[in-house]
């Protein structure tokens, strides 16, 4: 089938901006007709009390009920749980034995069937649309998260009994106070409709659906986590492509404050020191200047597979010397072919000689990778072999890229552009969201500029080499040096007797402290002989009065001669 006649046969998926979904317009809650089946994955540990009044509230919802599918996953519940009378008649229950809401979730995921996966908290009950609000959304493309408005409750429980009862369930559990955090994050962003990537910051576990498409692409739950897993997820989904609504006609009722609303400040403490090493967009954690991390912020692209050793070593050496550290290599090639028996006898004349210098080069290097990319970095650089970027070159672009923002920022390095040879900056969002909306044989490229932007540049306006004009990176205590002297390059020497000079004030200042330091002592050592000159004095005195009382004493013993 060609292109158009492929074209012609698909729907055509719309096409969202950056997160503004204004693009999209659901239907009416009961004026439209559901086609889509929904898996809603409920954790539990124990509580059972809280428990029952959530599948309370699935039980009977406004999306049709052989559409849903409600698993409820026990995740060691001492005693284990039971499934109540009132509940949703799709609902089942399975096991997870593995602590930890990321297992039990996963565990879910495995268990589903549903086109999409509604992920609910064991003590959330939701209105009776709330699903269908959802799922109105769903219909109209693939590459959507729906997150509830969540109110919190600290009444006293009601029966399950009750929620099905009544026709208003705001009545069973008002008053209620908002989620203030989601209602802050939605203001001030027009209801995210003008966020960027902060956007995923929306994904929460309490009442979120995510197209099941989305989650293959972007993974399940991760299991390393041991708070924060909700944000690190929606960090995938949005590298995958999603964008993230709320919605404000579903309402999920939270019973009593959560974890986070308790002990705020305990869990940003443990969940950043985790969530830092996987989450790019959060640079302000990011502060050490040198350090790697799990997930970079950009991942650089070059295709080895023709280049020389040379040319392949100035490209890495000059992303690695570059003022963003926060960066790893992905090294392409026939890699593969090394792993043959290499030619022992004649190694010069063996035509992979370059490869095998390529990666023996880099070997140890952790920010080397010699193979595919992960693909978890926000933004990835392809790079050509044997061209190197300026010390800055990387972070201007970067910068533009965030500023504009772009999805595509193309970089002319040589001959003209079209079939010029082009270094190209992509952003990973923009691309994966691309994929889904492309028909067969359509060009990514152009539906990321329709839908994130795209703009091209020449080399002369950020400063790229080829191999042979490029500087080698310089060694890091000659540039720390290089940088004093640049703030006065007509007087280095200058700026160095300065510095001595100082040195030696403060040095005389130190000197003049302790001279008088002395003084103070000579005076006070002055005053102690003075004392015992006193002293020595007295016991002089004493000494002679006693000789000439003993003097006198002898004399009176001594007989009288006779008086004439």
């Amino acid at each position: 089938m060609s292109p158009a006649a492929a074209s012609n046969a698909t729907p055509a998926i719309p096409r969202v901006r950056w997160n503004d979904y204004s693009a999209l317009t659901p239907p009416e809650i009961g004026e439209w007709t559901p086609s889509m089946r929904v898996s809603v994955i409920v954790p539990a540990y124990n509580g059972h009390e809280k428990l029952d009044l959530t599948l309370a509230g699935l039980a009977d919802q406004s999306y049709p009920a052989h559409l849903i599918e409600v698993i409820v996953v026990d995740n060691g519940s001492e005693p284990p749980l039971r499934l109540p009378e009132i509940r949703h008649p799709n609902t089942r229950l399975i096991v997870c034995a593995t602590p930890g809401r990321a297992n039990a979730r996963n565990a879910g995921l495995r268990a589903a069937t549903g086109d999409v996966i509604h992920w609910l908290d064991s003590d959330v009950v939701l209105d009776r649309v709330a699903i269908e609000a959802h799922m109105r959304w769903h219909h109209l493309a693939p590459y959507l998260s729906v997150t509830s408005y969540l109110r919190f409750t600290t009444v006293e429980l009601p029966v399950p009994a009750d929620v099905i009862a009544i026709d208003d369930r705001a009545k069973l559990f008002e008053p209620t106070e908002p989620h203030a955090w989601i209602v802050k994050l939605v203001d001030s962003t027009d209801k995210l409709r003008s966020s960027d990537h902060g956007a995923f910051r929306l994904h929460v576990g309490g009442s979120t659906s995510v197209n099941a498409r989305l989650i293959k692409a972007a993974g399940p739950m991760d299991e390393g986590l041991i708070l924060g897993q909700d944000t690190e997820m929606g960090y995938r989904l949005f590298e995958a492509g999603a964008v993230f609504i709320p919605e404000p006609r579903s309402i999920g009722y939270h019973l009593g404050p959560t974890m986070r609303m308790r002990e705020g400040t305990s869990i940003s403490r443990v969940s950043q020191a985790f969530i830092v090493d996987r989450v790019p967009h959060y640079r302000w954690l990011r502060t050490h200047p040198n350090r790697q991390w799990d997930v970079p912020y950009v991942e650089v692209e070059i295709d080895a597979t023709d280049a020389s050793y040379e040319d392949v070593r100035a490209s890495v050496d000059g992303i690695l010397g570059s003022t963003v550290p926060d960066v790893s290599v992905v090294l392409l090639g026939p890699w593969e072919e090394l792993d043959r028996e290499p030619e022992r006898r004649s190694p010069l004349k063996d035509p992979r000689l370059d490869l095998m210098l390529i990666r023996g080069h880099y070997a140890y290097d952790s920010r080397v990778q010699i193979g595919g990319r992960s693909g978890r970095a926000p933004y990835v650089l392809r790079l050509p072999a044997g061209w190197v970027p300026g010390e800055d070159t990387l972070a201007e672009l970067l910068h533009l890229m965030v500023e504009r923002p772009l999805g595509l920022l193309s970089v002319l390095l040589s001959g003209l552009l079209e079939g010029g040879v082009m270094a190209r900056l992509e952003r990973t969002a923009a691309f994966a969201r691309a994929r889904m909306m492309a028909r067969e044989g359509e060009d990514l490229d152009a539906i990321v500029g329709d839908v994130f932007g795209s703009m091209q540049v020449f080399r002369e306006t950020f400063e790229f080499l080829p191999t042979a004009e490029a500087k080698r990176p310089v060694e890091r205590r000659t540039a720390y040096r290089a940088r004093g002297e640049v703030s006065n390059p007509s007087n280095a020497e200058a700026q160095r007797l300065i510095k001595e000079n100082e040195l030696l004030k403060s040095k005389v200042a130190e000197w003049r402290d302790e001279s008088k330091r002395w003084r103070s002592t000579a005076v006070e050592f002055r005053r102690e002989i003075g004392s015992l000159k006193k002293q020595v004095n007295a016991l002089k005195r004493a000494r002679g009065i006693g000789r000439l009382t003993r003097r006198l004493h002898g004399l009176l013993r001594e007989p009288q001669p006779p008086r004439q």
